[in-house]
């Protein structure tokens, strides 16, 4: 793999992932930018003890361009992007429209019982391919590992940097979910805080192990492993199951075999067959309806320097599509209670995407 790191005409970084040593990064990016926007506000909502990031300049970001002024494909005469090369294999760089970074702003100062405090934090793309058509399941194994590869360059860079306390790496895909672009690419957030998600599931992981000695995620995918009902696809290294409590009409959970904190801890054999596996249940999520399925892939890594001890990699991928015709729309009950209720069984769902898996 040949890394090169370079800048954007506004000095953000940008960084090509190359499956061939002797690929040529020296386009530099031509265009007049304007200034890079000021880091957000961290306001902390004093009934829930959760941060909410406050980022006004993201309502000016591109929205659902046509294809032919989309700014994750490669530069050409005559337009420019925000990658300047005429072709890429996987390449990263600084969101132009970051929820957090390090550029300097004012002390933001609320009234109330609220807290508040700078944004800081980073927010990256990641550009899987350079076809703008394509998608993660049309990505052969090679370029899976390549991806992979960057995913673990970049986690463990950010979680360097001073005030990041966890690096969430991510894809949203497809309208229904609400991207704003439609390239192939997923993001990367280095967040100041850790989350909500992550904090709760480790205080249960962290009660597990108290009452039992055990790993509450190893415990859980033995348990998917042994009862096999949701078990949806498997090798050596890895098994996708749906969960028993999917929040999600459809919903595939992905673990490495091996506990790991976070994708840098994965082995070359890991890496290697983690594509096949996880490419066949993204296909067979497309075909369950025969149109593109809406999804969000989530990587959950530990925290940078709390409960590593207690966490274990692994990815959630899920799909608000219920029916070829019905989408899953988070309502009273999930927005404002946080109370899911699922129109699919799981145990069905496993069924219908392991069918999908074997043919």
């Amino acid at each position: 793999m040949k890394r090169t790191v370079t800048e954007l005409a506004d000095g953000r970084e940008l960084i090509y992932f190359d499956r061939r040593d002797d690929a040529d990064r020296a386009a530099p990016d031509k265009r007049d930018l304007p200034p890079r926007p000021p880091a957000s506000e961290l306001r902390r909502d004093p009934l829930t003890d959760e941060w909410i990031a406050i980022a006004g300049h993201r309502q000016g970001r591109t929205f659902l361009p046509p294809a032919g002024e989309c700014p994750l494909c490669p530069s050409e005469p005559g337009r420019l992007t925000e990658i300047p090369a005429a072709s890429y294999d996987v390449v990263v760089f600084e969101n132009r429209f970051p929820s957090f970074s390090a550029q300097p702003g004012e002390q933001p100062v609320v009234g109330g019982l609220s807290e508040a405090r700078p944004g800081t934090g980073r927010c990256e793309v990641v550009c899987f391919t350079d076809d703008h058509d394509a998608s993660f399941a049309d990505l052969d194994p090679g370029r899976v590992e390549l991806v992979m590869a960057a995913w673990a360059d970049r986690t463990a860079e950010l979680s360097a940097l001073p005030g990041v306390e966890q690096v969430f790496v991510f894809e949203n895909r497809g309208p229904e979910i609400g991207i704003t672009l439609g390239h192939p690419h997923g993001q990367i957030y280095a967040y100041p805080y850790v989350t909500p998600r992550t904090r709760r599931t480790l205080e249960v992981a962290a009660r597990h192990a108290e009452r039992t000695g055990r790993d509450l995620f190893a415990d859980v995918l033995a348990a998917e492993r042994e009862a096999g009902v949701r078990v949806v696809a498997a090798n050596d290294h890895w098994t996708a199951f749906v969960p028993a409590a999917a929040r999600w009409p459809y919903e595939v959970h992905l673990y490495p075999h091996r506990r790991v904190p976070d994708l840098c801890g994965l082995d070359a054999a890991e890496r290697a067959a983690f594509g096949p596996l996880y490419t066949g249940v993204l296909r067979a999520l497309d075909g369950l309806f025969g149109v593109p399925m809406p999804y969000v892939a989530a990587w959950h890594q530990a925290p940078v320097a709390t409960g590593r001890e207690l966490s274990h990699l692994h990815m959630e991928l899920f799909s608000i599509r219920r029916a070829s015709n019905k989408l899953k729309y988070l309502a009273g009950s999930e927005s404002a209670m946080g109370a899911f209720v699922n129109d699919v069984s799981p145990e069905e769902a496993a069924r219908l995407l392991r069918a999908m898996v074997t043919n």
